[in-house]
C-alpha cells in the first residue's frame, strides 16, 4: 500500500507530467518557426520575379512609347509567366501560394531627360495570397491564422531594346 509521503516523494512519472505540459507551446513555437519562413522565403520570391518582370519590360518595350501611344498591357501574361514560372515552366511557389494578379502600367513622367521631354517608366504589381497548411496548429493557442494577401510592385525606366 503506498502512503501518502511515498506518493509525493514519488518521481518515476514527472518527467512524462513535464512533457505533456510542455509538448503543445513546442508544438506551437515549430509552427510559428516553419510558417515564418515559408512566407519569407514566398515573399522575397514574389519580389524577385517582379523585379526580373520590371526590368525584362524595361528592355523589350520600344523606348519611344509614350510619343507612339502604345501600352504596356499585352505584356502582362508574359510578364505574369516570369513572377510564378521557372525556366522550365514549373511554378516556383508551394501549392499554398497564388498569383491573384500581376499587371503593368506605364507613366510618362515629363522633364528634360538627355533631350527628351518624357521618360516612359513602367510599373509592375503583383497581388499574391499565401495560405498556411499548418493553420490548424495555431488553435493550441485559441488564435487562429487567416489567408495573408499582399501586394508588391516595382519601377524600371525603359530604356527600349
Amino acid at each position: 500500500m503506498i502512503t501518502s509521503s511515498r506518493f509525493i516523494r514519488e518521481e518515476s512519472g514527472a518527467a512524462l507530467v513535464e512533457f505533456a505540459l510542455i509538448f503543445p507551446v513546442m508544438m506551437l513555437m515549430l509552427g510559428v518557426a516553419i510558417e515564418g519562413s515559408r512566407t519569407y522565403h514566398s515573399y522575397q520570391t514574389a519580389v524577385s520575379g517582379v523585379r526580373d518582370a520590371a526590368r525584362y519590360l524595361s528592355r523589350v518595350v520600344q523606348s519611344d512609347v509614350c510619343t507612339s501611344g502604345a501600352g504596356v498591357a499585352q505584356w502582362d501574361e508574359t510578364l505574369t509567366d516570369m513572377v510564378q514560372l521557372d525556366r522550365a515552366q514549373k511554378s516556383v511557389f508551394s501549392s499554398d501560394v497564388d498569383i491573384l494578379n500581376v499587371s503593368s502600367t506605364l507613366e510618362c513622367v515629363s522633364g528634360d531627360w538627355r533631350g527628351k521631354a518624357t521618360a516612359p517608366v513602367a510599373t509592375i504589381t503583383a497581388t499574391l495570397k499565401i495560405t498556411y497548411p499548418f493553420s490548424g496548429m495555431f488553435s493550441f493557442g485559441g488564435g487562429s491564422l487567416p489567408a495573408v494577401t499582399t501586394t508588391i510592385s516595382d519601377s524600371a525606366r525603359i530604356i527600349g531594346s
